[in-house]
């Protein structure tokens, strides 16, 4: 098995758009993003030959925290490797090879989080499926000494619309009271357009302000302008926003690659919420995607346990009115090349970032209050 590093923004992106489970956060651009954050991101490829297909990919993301006087190295591959995971020459290949690295850059840990489905259907249901890749990967994960991580960075379940049906079927398989509400926001005059760069400030101050209504924490808007301006910029993302009367009352940003969206943002304000905005804005977003050709939308989120006391029971049960289906990943897996390091780090996280959200809080709560 070959190794070798891409250095070109149009064979990376080209190179994983091929690969299975395909994510924007292993993207050129989302790596040049975090470059801008601290990280630094270095793409690698395997291959059977320097003439062969390729056969796997991971955009790998280093950062340096300091713990005092002491340098920590921690490395991160969001949404990927991607590669067959029912391939176990491959997956072994890929594994060791990241764990080498790991070694060599005296890392922490290397953390993982493939979007590898492992479940679709809520749990013990009817509908509940369990794939073979999924399983498959935790198998290869465990014999080599990976461990199922704490602290998870992306959401590890989500909601999938296929959007391969034509509009009135999608229709056809929402909830009925989401039909019903989509129905109610265009009788009462909302619009939506697509959203331009010169609009992305007032889409973050509405962040803020449906941050502090709902209790999460954002970061400083340099992050997210820098991001959505960039992938804007790059083709792979789109705002759209709700109107009333001229009067921007919802939003959301689409990114999108290689035939699939994601829906990782929205605002809102409380003013016309009774007028659903938020509906007619999904049904919105799906026609879009539709229309740039995009076969999927991933509507970004799903409660950890499903039940109703999970944090994201509501916003889950608005996706499922979509018609949604419920999918299960793999969720995020570390290597530690010393695992007494490894706990002695994961320790003293936890006060990191208590620390880290309530500065967050306060300086979001502050920006809300001038609107």
């Amino acid at each position: 098995m070959i190794q070798r590093m891409v250095n070109s923004r149009s064979e990376w992106n080209a190179a994983i758009a091929g690969l299975p489970d395909s994510h924007i956060l292993q993207t050129w651009e989302w790596g040049e993003f975090k470059s801008r954050t601290g990280w630094t991101a270095e793409r690698l490829i395997w291959q059977e030959s320097d003439a062969g297909p390729i056969l796997a990919a991971a955009q790998i993301l280093t950062r340096t925290h300091r713990l005092g006087p002491i340098p920590a190295v921690i490395q991160y591959v969001p949404k990927g490797p991607l590669m067959d995971w029912d391939n176990p020459g491959l997956a072994g290949a890929v594994l060791r090879d990241l764990e080498q690295r790991a070694r060599n850059s005296r890392a922490i840990q290397i953390k993982i989080d493939p979007d590898v489905v492992v479940g679709r259907g809520l749990p013990s249901s009817p509908e509940d499926q369990t794939p073979s890749p999924g399983r498959t990967a935790e198998n290869h994960l465990a014999k080599r000494n990976w461990r199922f991580s704490a602290e998870q960075i992306q959401f590890r379940h989500t909601a999938i619309l296929d959007l391969h049906p034509d509009e009135d079927a999608l229709l056809a398989g929402m909830k009925q009271k989401t039909r019903y509400n989509i129905r109610i926001a265009m009788k009462h005059g909302v619009t939506v357009r697509a959203g331009l760069e010169q609009d992305l400030p007032m889409l973050y101050q509405m962040y803020a302000e449906t941050a502090t209504r709902d209790g999460f924490v954002i970061r400083p808007a340099a992050y997210y302008l820098d991001l959505w301006t960039s992938l804007l910029r790059a083709g792979m993302a789109q705002p759209l926003i709700a109107e009333m009367e001229g009067l921007p009352v919802a939003a959301l940003v689409l990114f999108f690659f290689a035939g699939k969206g994601w829906y990782f943002h929205g605002m809102s304000r409380e003013r016309h919420r009774e007028k659903m905005p938020n509906y007619l804005l999904q049904w919105e977003a799906m026609r879009w995607l539709r229309g740039q050709g995009n076969q999927i939308y991933d509507l970004w989120g799903a409660p950890n346990t499903f039940t109703e006391s999970d944090p994201m029971w509501g916003v889950y049960r608005f996706k499922l009115g979509f018609g949604a289906e419920t999918v299960r990943h793999l969720g995020a897996w570390d290597f530690a090349p010393s695992p007494a390091v490894y706990h002695a780090y994961h320790r003293l996280l936890p006060r990191m970032l208590d620390i880290t959200r309530a500065l967050s809080r306060r300086r979001t709560r502050a920006l809300a209050d001038t609107a």
